[in-house]
Order: C-alpha cells, then structure tokens, then sequence
C-alpha cells in the first residue's frame, strides 16, 4: 500500500494505513453475549480446531450446532433450510448438510415440509478470514428469533475460493481529473447518470450529460481562509430546497437558489452528516427497516478524520474514539453502526455497546441497501493486488463479516468512499497509480454473478 494515501493509527500521521491480506485479529470470546441481531439469546462462541488441511469431517460441529438448535426448539416438527454463502464446494456443503439434518433427528426434531412445521430453522454457511461459520435462524410462532452459531477454524493455507458469491460489485466511471476529487454527486439521471457535481478543494463544477459526452455548465468557487489540510476530505450533499450542501474542513458552503448558481461559504464547525439524506426504500414484510436514523458526526478541521463526537448519538453513545468513516447496518429492532477507527480496528456500535475488532480493512466503509442476499451489504477498502486497493462487499449476520462478493480491484489508492443521496449506491474515488489522476466511480450491487 501506498503510505501517502491512507490514514495511520499514529495520532501526529496525516496518513491511512490498511493491514496486509488476512490480518484478521478478531478473537471469539467465550463469554455470553446478547445478540441483538434478532432475539436476547445469549450464547458461547467457540471455534473447532480440526487438525487436516481442509474441513472433511463435519460431525463435530454439526453435533454442536444441532444440539444449541435443538435447546431452542425442543422435541417436535420443523422445517430445515441451509444455505451455502461460502466458498464452500458443494460437495463439502451437502457433507455439513447431511451430518446436521441427521444430528438434528438424532436431538429429537422430526424434519417436515414448513407447512407441517412448528419450528423453522435457516442455516447459513458462511466464513470469514478465520473460521467457517455456521449460523442458524430459529423462529417459533409469533415471537421473535433467536440466533446460535458455532465456527469451525480455517486450516493455515487454505485461502477463500469465492465459489458462487451471492453479489457482484460493478463499478460504472463517472469523472477523472488531475486535481484531487473529494465526492461526486449525481443529481439528476434517467438510465443513467445525467447531471452531476464534482468536489474538488477549490470548486464544485457541474457537468451535463450532452451527445454522450460530459460537458461543464458552470464552475462554483469555494472561499476559504486558512490552508487546507494535507490529506484533506469533503463531503457533497443534494438538497431539497437548493441545490447542494458542500462540508470541507472547518467550512460550510450553500448553494443559492437562483440563476446562475454560487457558493456561499463560511467558517464552522457543523457536524457532517454520516447517513444519506434521502435513503431509497424496498419495502417488505418483516425485513429490516430501509433507512437508517440520521447521524452528524464532527470533524477535526486541521486533520482528516472525526473527532468521536457524535450529533444527536447511537442510543447512548454520544461520543467514541476518533475515526475515518462510518456506515450503518439497519437490524429488525436496531441499527449496527460500524466506524473505522483511527485505532486501525472497526468498532460495532448497537446504542449500548463498543465491540473492537480488527478485520484487515482500509479506513474507508460505507453500507448500501439492495435487493440483494439479505438486503444490507457493507463495502470496505483493503489491500489487492499489485500493491493497489481493492472492494469487498460483507453481510454482518451477527458481528462476524461474511465476504458476498468477490474483491473488486482498482488500478491505485482508494482515497475517498461515501454512500449516494438515495442509499443504494455509493462513490469511491481512486488515485490511478500510473496516470496519476483522480478517477471517480459509482458502485452498485448486482445479485449474483
């Protein structure tokens, strides 16, 4: 990686660091925790150690997994499903299938079709750096579910195959320019974009979409005093009543609302909104809500991260350790909040807790919400190859991420990431390493391959 471009954990560094490939330090703990994913069950998470180079004996934790389910359920009928997220192949996946259905009569449950059924259980099979995980569902009647899970541990030098993602990342260019991008955003479109802003630290320029060609309508300066910071960040926003919204360290700009456009600019120290402000909506019954809370959080002016302090707060936190960037996971009676620490750990935060892990990623998170496996993917940066930068996107079914897509490799550093106004895209700006110019690119999630 490219030490000029991303953040160091180091609190006097200008910089971001990423970890090398597999630096997952996400150690399981043993004590109960409350799962608030989808019901208060407390459970013990513990990693099966299987001493061959690839995982061909699934009794164990099909034994493990049946009996949590099983303690839930107790005696009687219930419909079973499994569903492989992995890189599992699928001759691994209906060995595990196998041993668990026949582990699952075995703890006294009579598998039946689910109209025949009192209990209805969805087992996913999913991994992440470290172990293969195997989270099961459990709902009964009316009430709400309950989530157990057990992990068997990868064997060293068996690496991700990425088989059959459920989400593909396809990234569509939008504008490259030899001055640093700081957002883009797209204010009016049809099939495609058709109108949009580009943020850079002197100007907003507006482009239109003419005979397939972007063309420049109109330049918006940006006032500013004091220098700006090395590895400065900005922040484009769509508004209802005018145009745009611009945050820049220590500055806020509007735009006026007649002909021609301008900037008015001025010094502050606002709170940068974290969330889109008009979040797309599919709505389905008994999914997770479709947007997430509006959260503002502060940004250090002659730096290039956030302070910690948080505008209004997830539930009770109101304030955290500095961070780079931050993305929301919206759950059936909360919202996941995930920020990118300048600790180089990605911190979980439900309204009660700050759970710290460090999984290997960038600086650089943010969440979107699509059609797509269970509705919500988180993309974060990371290294790839040809000591470039790269996008994944994860599921969180609890606090373990489940790679859903393949990486997505960019020709440079990642230098900036945000979601779009609407929630169902985001934009990532890149520094091509061999052109040297800033290259920005809509990203969007396509079920499958």
């Amino acid at each position: 990686m490219c030490d000029a471009i991303y953040n160091s954990p180091i609190p006097d560094s200008a910089h971001r660091n990423v970890l090398a490939p597999g630096m997952f330090d996400h150690t399981p703990s043993c004590a109960p925790r409350l799962s608030l994913l989808l019901a208060a069950l407390v459970f013990c998470f513990i990693p099966f150690r299987l001493a061959v180079a690839g995982v061909s004996d699934w009794d164990e934790p099909a034994q493990q997994l049946a009996r949590k389910i099983a303690a839930v359920t107790g005696p009687g009928a219930a419909a079973l499903t499994v569903e492989n997220r992995s890189s599992l192949s699928k001759k691994d996946t209906d060995a595990a299938s196998g041993a668990l259905r026949a582990d699952l009569e075995a703890a006294g449950l009579r598998l039946v079709n689910p109209e025949q059924a009192a209990a209805f259980v969805a087992v996913s099979l999913s991994e992440n750096a470290q172990f293969y995980l195997w989270i099961a569902e459990i709902r009964q009647g009316a009430g709400e579910a309950a989530v157990v899970m057990v992990s068997v541990a990868r064997a060293e030098g068996v690496a991700f195959a990425h088989e059959a993602m459920p989400v593909t990342i396809r990234k569509t260019p939008l504008w490259a320019q030899e001055d640093r991008i700081l957002d883009v955003a797209v204010l009016q479109e049809s099939a495609a974009p058709t109108y949009m802003a580009v943020l850079d630290p002197e100007k907003v320029a507006l482009y239109r979409m003419q005979n397939a060609k972007w063309q420049q309508e109109q330049v918006l300066a940006i006032a500013h005093v004091r220098p700006w910071s090395r590895d400065m960040r900005g922040r484009l926003i769509a508004a209802k009543d005018h145009l745009l919204d611009v945050y820049l360290p220590g500055v806020f700009c509007r735009s006026t609302t007649a002909m021609p456009l301008s900037l008015s600019c001025r010094d502050s120290d606002d709170p940068w909104p974290l969330v889109a402000t008009n979040p797309v909506s599919f709505p389905a019954v008994g999914a997770p809500p479709a947007s997430a809370p509006q959260l503002a959080a502060f940004y250090a002016a002659t730096r290039n991260f956030f302070t910690g302090a948080l505008a209004p707060g997830v539930g009770k936190l109101t304030t955290l350790g500095k961070f780079y960037s931050a993305a929301p996971l919206p759950r059936e009676k909360y919202v996941l909040w995930l920020f990118a620490g300048t600790d180089g750990q990605t911190h979980f935060v439900d309204g009660v807790s700050d759970q710290a892990a460090k999984l290997g990623w960038g600086s650089d998170i943010a969440s979107v919400k699509t059609l797509c496996s269970s509705g919500w993917q988180l993309l974060a940066a990371g290294a790839g190859s040809n000591d470039a930068d790269s996008m994944r996107a994860y599921e969180f079914p609890d606090r373990d991420p489940v790679p859903v897509s393949a990486a997505l490799d960019f020709p440079g550093e990642i230098t900036a990431l945000w979601t779009e106004g609407k929630g169902d895209t985001a934009i990532v700006v890149t520094r091509n390493r061999k052109m040297g110019d800033y290259e920005a690119f809509r990203l969007a999630m396509a079920c499958g391959q």
